[in-house]
């Protein structure tokens, strides 16, 4: 189940809601957890052991968050510690990095022992919906416990709401415990304003992914489908810069329909996106981008490491170790690893000086970061490495020996079919729909715009046109 879908939005939203909001005040914490683990249930049905896998994690991360604050003992607090954060990533690890460093060490091997053969060892595990995202709320949890930032949960109850609260269980944003505790323990009272604000934020998210994203996702499925040594080079620009729209749209989207219905149950989570294409720099980017992973990263890896108060060869260290994680965390696949490290080599480089001549040149700066977010996204969405070398001679001819990069006739086709959405990616993508909305915010206007969004994403959903968010697989 998936929050733009007709089975969400008319059934399991109004149901829980009703059940929500009927009941005690003090009981609403255990309907919000039950709730959310049908919500879960509902999405790993051909999965049943990852429902048990979860609840399990729940229970462990429970039990050693309440360990860590009854110990006093440095050292038994310490091996509590790294015990809980050694089973978090263990079932991360198994489900999904296992196969990819197999594959890893068969190839190594391979290359040492080239008269023998290595046999490879795969699980073929399917990747447990969230995990990426639920995992890094555990394992921050357990470190402020520890370093003694929050007081552990008492409640199993309200502990497992926390976790497995459904607006962002499956897609994020990473929310930690002590940006919603206050909130956990409160009566959270109904509040019609609140209720308003959380249905358009919902609304609009629908919009973004329904009407834009999947848009996007078919043009970029289009050229796929082609093959990229194919296309012609225009064709090329255009694929990339629909993904750029179709990964932007798809998990701003997600995040902002989390945002509404974490409004709707009283909880205020944090704000996943600040219009990251309008960036002046890859720095800026990564400042309005997934803001919570990014956060994540900060507080319990980079700072933890020495930060930027240490040598320039330690600071340099860092940050590699934050991008390369990074991009390990995002998916296991030699791409993301490359992804990583180019974000790596551009963020250095800009902190190294290239970025206050970006400040001193706007044209410059925003012309940069035209071509830098699709070419970067490029590396992050085609996963085979010798594919994003063939690509990279259709985007840049002049690297290869292309023999169709004069053809424009499959560049003018798709520029027809979507001659609608390309502008609408590139509009949506500025700050100036924000402003918009802002500015008729509480009028009749802005009604008549969220049920004209809301019945245009209800009607595109009917007809069938719906993928699946693209975060789910990471």
């Amino acid at each position: 189940m998936v929050f733009s879908s007709l089975t969400f939005i008319f059934v399991f939203l109004p149901l829980f809601l009703l059940a929500y909001y009927t009941i005690s005040s003090h009981a609403r914490n255990s309907v919000l957890f039950i709730g959310s683990l049908i919500f879960y249930t509902a999405g790993v049905l051909k999965q049943p052991f990852y429902l048990l896998l979860f609840l399990l994690m729940i229970a462990v991360n429970y039990s050693i968050g309440r360990f860590l604050s009854s110990e006093e003992d440095p050292a038994t607090r310490k091996t509590l510690l790294i015990g809980g954060l050694f089973f978090d990533f263990m079932w991360l690890f198994l489900f999904k990095y296992f196969d990819f460093f197999c594959s890893c060490i068969a190839d190594l091997l391979g290359l040492v022992l080239s008269d023998h053969a290595i046999p490879e060892v795969h699980l073929k595990l399917v990747l447990p919906l969230g995990i990426s995202f639920y995992t890094f709320q555990m394992v921050s949890y357990l470190v402020d416990v520890y370093r003694g930032e929050v007081p552990a949960e008492e409640s199993f109850l309200d502990f497992g709401a926390y976790v497995s609260m459904f607006p962002q269980l499956i897609a994020g944003p990473i929310v930690t415990y002590s940006s919603i505790r206050e909130s956990l323990h409160a009566k959270r009272p109904y509040s019609l304003e609140a209720q308003s604000g959380g249905l358009k934020d919902f609304i609009y998210g629908l919009g973004l992914k329904v009407i834009l994203a999947n848009q996007f996702g078919s043009l970029w499925s289009n050229v796929q489908s082609i093959g990229y040594d194919s296309i012609s080079t225009p064709l090329a620009w255009l694929g990339i810069f629909a993904y750029s729209f179709q990964i932007y749209f798809d998990f701003y989207g997600y995040s902002l329909m989390a945002i509404g219905l974490g409004k709707l149950l009283g909880f205020q989570l944090p704000v996943n996106f600040r219009h990251p294409y309008v960036a002046i720099s890859m720095t800026d980017f990564w400042r309005r981008w997934h803001i919570t992973l990014g956060q994540w990263f900060r507080n319990y890896v980079y700072i933890p490491l020495g930060g930027n108060r240490t040598s320039r060869g330690k600071w340099i260290r860092n940050i590699f170790i934050v991008w390369i994680l990074t991009g390990i965390w995002h998916g296991a696949g030699w791409n993301f690893i490359l992804w990583g490290l180019l974000l790596f080599v551009i963020l250095l480089i800009e902190k190294l000086g290239f970025g206050r001549i970006l400040e001193k040149h706007p044209g410059i700066r925003h012309l940069y970061m035209f071509f830098l977010i699709p070419l970067s996204w490029m590396v992050f969405g085609i996963t085979n490495i010798q594919d994003i070398g063939v690509y990279l001679t259709r985007l840049f001819p002049f690297l290869g020996h292309s023999s169709q990069i004069i053809y424009h006739g499959d560049f003018l086709k798709f520029l027809k079919d979507f001659r609608f959405i390309i502008p609408a990616g590139f509009l949506f993508s500025t700050m100036l729909p924000t402003h918009i909305l802002h500015r008729i915010k509480n009028t009749v206007a802005e009604s008549v715009i969220c049920l004209f969004i809301f019945w245009l994403a209800i009607y595109c959903l009917h007809i069938g046109l719906n993928d699946p968010f693209l975060y789910f697989r990471f």
